[in-house]
């Protein structure tokens, strides 16, 4: 999850200071790849979560 917030970032401060003639493809991109980093992280901390509660 915290892959996210940094890409998140890095999109943010690319689209301020970068001068790009097609940003959508900074915003759409990045997008993408905050989707999957989040949803991957969620995943695995669901995942982690259910092995502790068998194990007790």
């Amino acid at each position: 999850m915290d892959i996210a917030k940094y890409i998140m970032t890095a999109v943010i401060l690319t689209s301020i200071f970068g001068e790009f003639s097609q940003k959508w493809i900074v915003y759409v991109g990045g997008s993408l790849t905050i989707a999957c980093t989040l949803g991957w992280g969620l995943y695995l901390l669901k995942d982690n979560n259910d092995n502790k509660k068998r194990i007790r």
